[in-house]
This record gives C-alpha cells, structure tokens and sequence, in this order.
C-alpha cells in the first residue's frame, strides 16, 4: 500500500535508479536524497485520506487493523496512518539506507511501528492476506499495469477501483482495492469511473474506462460458463520421453501435476504457456514416508528425481506441469478442466486415434487419515494435528507398514510436517496397571474405551522421527569425554533447546541422556499445548518449559554469565562448565533465503550472545536449511567469525545440515573421535546409529 510520486531533485537525481530493481541504485539513490526527508510517488496524503481511512475504518476497528507497506521508501503514508489511529503497521524495504533512516525518525514518536530490510518480490499478496484481507495499489494504472492486474486478480477476487483527485499532477492516480475471496468465483468489477468525472488526465482516465468494461465482459462470460478460448493461469512445464523406449507402457502419454505450493526450479528444457484446466487420477508418490517433503523436493527438483516420475508413470512421454505459485489455491478440477486443450499439442503420434491423455498428481503416500484437531495460533499461523498410516512403501507388505504417525503441521511453509511421532499399542500389563491405580481412573478409562481403542495408543518417546535429530545427538561424540565425567559424578549438563514444536525431541533427549537437565524456549503457546495435549510432552525436574523469546533468553541469560564471570576472575575462581545451546526453530519468512532457522538466529550479535551463553565450553548446535549457497556460505562466516571451531553434519538425502560450534577446544574430543563415539554409545539408552552419522562430520574450522 505504498505510494510514491516523482521527488522534487530533478532528473539527475531520478538518473540514479536506472534500474528499478536494483538495491544498489536504490541505496545509492536514497544516499544522495539525504535523510530526514519524505516524498510520495503517486499521491499526497489529503486526497488519500479520506478513501484510504473509509476503507480501513470499514474493515475492522483502527487498533486491530494489520497493515503491511512492502516498497515503502521514505513515504510518509505509514506515519499518517499510524497517527490515524493504526498502530500495527509493519514497512518493507530492500534498501537498508533508507529503512535505517525511517527507523531513526520514528521509533521514539510511533515506537509500535515496524520496519524491516526485505524484498518485496520475496512475498505474494495471494499469501500473506488472509481470507477477506485487502491488497491495495495506487497506480497511474497504465495498460501493461492494468492488464496485469485484471489478469491476475480475477480469479477469486473481488476488485473496485476509483480515482484520486488532485490538482498538481498531469496524471491521474487511481486507488485499486482487491479483497481475497474464495478461490473459483469470478466477480465483476466495481467502479465508481464514469466519463463525466473531472480528471486530471482525461485521455488517461477513458482507456482505463474502456479496459474495465472489456474486462467485465470476460468474467460475466466466466461466471456464464461460455468459453472464450483464454485462461486462468499460468504454468511451467517439462516434457520427458522415457529413456527406456523397448518397455510396455501403460500410457502414451501423461500430464503429472507436480503438488501445489510446490516450489521448484526446473533443470531441464522449460515450456512456459498460458492455460486453463480439468480431473485427477492419482498416482501415489513412492517416497519413504518419515521424509515425504524432502523426498518430493528431490523428485521434482532435481533431473535424477524427474526421470525417476518418469518411470513410476509408465508413460511414453510424460508432461510435469507445474502450476504457478500465485494460483496455488486454485481448485484443482478446475486446473485439469483448463490445462486439458493445452497438453493436446504436446501429445505425441496422432492424437485424435489415442486415448484420453490421464492426469496424475502425487499423493502424500498417506493411506489413512484422521484429523485430531486443526487450530490457528497467531504467532504460527495455521497447524493441523493428524494420525496417519501410510501407503506400503516400494511393495513392503511387512507389518511395519501398518505404524500409526501422529504429526504436527505447519500449513504456513506448504504443509510442513513439523514433527512426527511414533504411535504403539500399550500391552495388556501397561493397561492393568493404569486401571489399578484409582477407581476414578478405572471408571475413566472405562468411558474412554466405549469410544474406541485408540485410547490404548501413546507416543513412543524412544523412537526420532527427524534424521538430523539423530544427527544432533551423534554429533555430542564431539563433547562425549565430558558427558561421561558428568554422568559418572552426578553432575547435570544444561541443555537449552530453542523450539519445542510437537516436543518429541526434548523428550527423546531427556529419556536418551537422563543426567542432562534440558529448558525448551518456545514462543508459541499454542504450540506448547498441542504438545502436550497430543504427543505426550511432559515438563518435571529435568525438562521445563519457558514460554517467550529464545533470542532473548539466550541474551539475557549471556548478560548474567558475562557479569559473574566478571566476578568469578576479580575472586580468582572459575565456574565454567561444558553445556549445550542447540537452535531448532524453523522460518516464517523465506525472503531471507533460510528455511531454518529465522535470520535473526544468525546474526553477529545473537551468535556472540550464544559464545558468552556457553562460556568455555560446550556446544553450540543449529540446524540450518537454505536452498541458497550463498546464503549457506553466509551464515558459515558469520560462524566462523565468532567461534574457534565449527563441524558440519550433511545429510545425505536431506535439505538439513547440522552444524556444531564450540568457543574453544576444552572439551572437544576431535583428536580421538573414534573412541568419544564408543563413550558416547555408551551412556545412550535408546538406539542411535552414531556411527554412520559421525562418517558424514566435518571440519569447517
């Protein structure tokens, strides 16, 4: 909802830009504007007041409004809105000189008010608005914006547009307001543009008369169901002939619709074309279960996992669609309905003597489903807490294809599957016992087994759903001398782990490890309630809970450490002890290029917070997820700058990496690793393959 309008420095200021996608120009641009001052692109705030405030005042009280300014520059807009009465306003900008000095300006006048370093062109409206959110864009609406925009927001939106008024400008502004709606309704669009109105720019103003009308025509003749032969969409496409052209094929040819919301960056030739759509005949994915997202980033990514749908498609030719972000709530009958004339041109042979091309789509290799509860947490967004048994994976008929999962998913990064756990059936003994403790508890339990006998199963705490969960364990071998004396001497190791999701891994380490005493921060409540409502997390002497800020509580806690250290050299003694610091939170915001953790657990001052955190010794543990080397190198400098000795553990059919990070060499063990591996096996009481993970450690420094 940012607006901008030409500045008053004259040309050679605006010959700065030239591009105007760069960061650079923009940062070198707002350098030489100076700082302290505002300026609007298209549209001062008078006229906007009144429009803009009637609008926001309409959608919900003043105080509850969440409002987001991506490009925001140095408008003034949000400083109106704010003393408006709009307090949670969060502003966007790639260039940091010009977020540094908004920042400046307002924190002690508007101290509510948020101001971010981000790409725009990171995000999408589509997905940062809620049902019923507005997306609204001032514009001098010329044919090419315009013609984006109608194309774009027409398919689930409702759109009304009006014009700015104003006295200085030879061009006309226009306010475009579009609200989300259900996905699949076209809505005519609603103007107040007549050409009787006084315009600044009267030439201007009829085009977008003119392109509304045309528009209107083609979403009445949608919502009619006629034809006119254009699309919806928008799609990728890779075409692939199996290489094994003497086989049996069940299709000719076939169209895989990759998942939706499936982000992907195609390695073979791309066919790009507009299109529409029509039904789905699944397939089901063949991906192990426990790593079913990373196993479908490797199918579809990757040209080795390409080829591999290839062969479990069974066709001649296979078409792998996939279907733009942007429409990624679109239905996908409609979709199937759209994209079938198109596919028709890429069928091979003569297609008019062949059978109907089938469509196919991967399943989540999920045989059974049952939805326990679904909520929305406002710090997390959307979570579904579910049991499943999955499909028989490569033909397995065993018994163990039968297990029960509970999982924990984050519909905000695609159906993340945030955690699973292991479900098992208490024995008849377990149950005698439980039913023996209370007649209460007997009459209880009694009601609950009328209802079914899933009552009987319980998370099995013993079992990791996460291989870089494993992975952090067997990278303790680094630090397994000092375990041992600790555990021999009765001495607890502090262990923090920031981030508690479904709480299996805490619960896994304290019944691993018994003579370490682990605090989770979580920042979620909810979070923490679903935790233990469902996956059996329970809080006692040796693991707690702390609701808040991991980033501040490391802080803080650092802070204290620092000032009775201080104390401790002036005394001569010395407190220092091996402990563990281990960062497993996953990323709302992707912009950053980190899935995992969020940028600001790997920034300078958090990561120096983290060596004082630790003192001498000890290991610090991050499990890191970029798609970008760039940004993996990133955050391996910022490491390195920091501490003296860094490991990393890479898995080796997974996005995760696990790195270790100590302050010194105290208590690390890398000179006889072997025999720290044996230590550590030693005092595990549950099964972990440490062997086979130690193989893939590294030194990075």
């Amino acid at each position: 909802m940012a607006t901008k309008s030409a500045p008053t420095g004259g040309a050679d200021l605006l010959d700065t830009l030239g591009d105007f996608t760069s960061r650079e120009n923009w940062d070198k641009f707002f350098a030489l504007r100076g700082t302290g001052d505002s300026f609007e692109w298209y549209a001062e705030w008078p006229p906007l007041e009144a429009p803009l405030l009637e609008l926001l005042h309409g959608s919900c009280a003043g105080e509850a409004a969440e409002i987001l300014v991506p490009g925001c520059g140095s408008s003034a807009l949000s400083e109106q809105l704010y003393d408006a009465g709009f307090r949670r306003i969060t502003n966007v900008d790639f260039s940091r000189i010009v977020v540094a000095d908004m920042l400046r300006r307002h924190a002690r006048a508007r101290p509510e008010m948020r101001w971010r370093v981000m790409d725009m062109t990171d995000m999408q409206a589509k997905r940062v608005l809620r049902s019923g959110g507005k997306f609204v864009c001032l514009t001098l609406a010329e044919s090419h914006v315009l013609a984006l925009l109608l194309s774009e927001f027409r398919f689930g939106w409702e759109m009304n547009i009006q014009a700015i008024p104003s006295k200085k400008s030879a061009f006309q502004t226009f306010m475009v307001v579009m609200v989300k709606g259900k996905m699949g309704v076209v809505q005519t669009i609603k103007s107040s543009l007549d050409q009787s109105t006084d315009y600044c720019n009267v030439k201007q103003a009829n085009a977008v008369i003119r392109a509304l009308g045309n528009e209107n025509i083609i979403r009445e003749s949608y919502s009619s169901g006629v034809d006119l032969g254009s699309s919806l969409f928008c799609y990728k496409a890779v075409l692939l002939d199996s290489k094994k052209q003497t086989e049996t094929f069940v299709y000719h040819c076939g169209v895989f619709i990759v998942p939706k919301g499936f982000c992907v960056h195609l390695n073979i030739g791309q066919l790009i074309f507009p299109a529409k759509i029509g039904t789905i005949t699944g397939i089901t994915s063949s991906a192990f279960p426990l790593s079913l997202a990373r196993t479908q980033e490797w199918l579809f990514a990757s040209e080795e996992g390409q080829w591999h749908v290839v062969e479990s498609a069974k066709a001649a030719r296979l078409i792998m669609v996939f279907l733009d972000s942007r429409h990624a709530s679109a239905d996908m009958d409609i979709i199937k309905k759209d994209l079938s004339p198109l596919v028709k041109d890429l069928e091979p042979g003569n297609p008019e003597e062949e059978a109907p091309i089938p469509f196919m789509m991967a399943g989540d290799g999920v045989k059974q489903r049952e939805i326990l509860q679904e909520v929305t947490s406002e710090i997390t967004g959307p979570m579904v807490v579910e049991d499943v048994v999955y499909e028989n994976v490569n033909g397995d008929q065993s018994s163990t294809s039968e297990k029960m999962f509970r999982r924990l998913i984050f519909k905000r990064s695609s159906g993340l599957v945030q955690s699973e756990a292991l479900l098992i059936r208490d024995s008849p003994s377990d149950e005698m016992d439980k039913k023996n403790k209370s007649a209460s508890a007997t009459s209880k339990k009694r009601r609950n087994q009328k209802k079914g006998s899933k009552n009987s199963l319980r998370i099995n705490h013993s079992y990791l759903g996460s291989s870089y969960h494993s992975s952090i364990i067997s990278g303790l071998s680094l630090v397994a001398s000092a375990l041992s004396a600790a555990a021999a001497s009765g001495v607890k190791i502090s262990t923090t782990v920031i981030g508690l999701g479904a709480g299996c891994f805490p619960m896994f380490f304290r019944g691993c490890l018994p003579f370490v005493d682990i605090e989770v921060v979580e920042l979620d409540p909810m979070v923490a309630e679903l935790a233990k409502k469902y996956f059996g997390f329970s809080v006692d002497e040796q693991l707690k809970v702390h609701l808040g800020d991991g980033i501040k509580f490391v802080e803080d806690i650092a802070a204290a450490k620092h000032g009775a250290a201080t104390h401790s050299v002036s005394n001569g003694s010395d407190n220092n002890g091996v402990n563990i610091l281990i960062v497993d939170v996953d990323s709302s915001d992707l912009s950053s290029g980190l899935s995992c953790p969020p940028v600001n657990f790997v920034e300078d001052s958090f990561l120096l917070s983290a060596k004082q955190f630790l003192s001498e010794g000890g290991l610090f543990i991050i499990n890191l997820v970029s798609r970008s080397p760039s940004v993996r190198d990133m955050v391996i400098s910022r490491l390195k700058a920091v501490f003296e000795h860094l490991y990393s553990m890479q898995l080796d059919e997974d996005v995760n990496e696990v790195l270790f990070a100590s302050p010194s060499k105290r208590y690390l063990e890398t000179d006889h690793l072997d025999a720290a591996v044996t230590k550590l096996k030693d005092l595990l009481k549950f099964p972990v393959d440490v062997e086979s993970d130690i193989k893939k450690l590294q030194k990075l420094q």
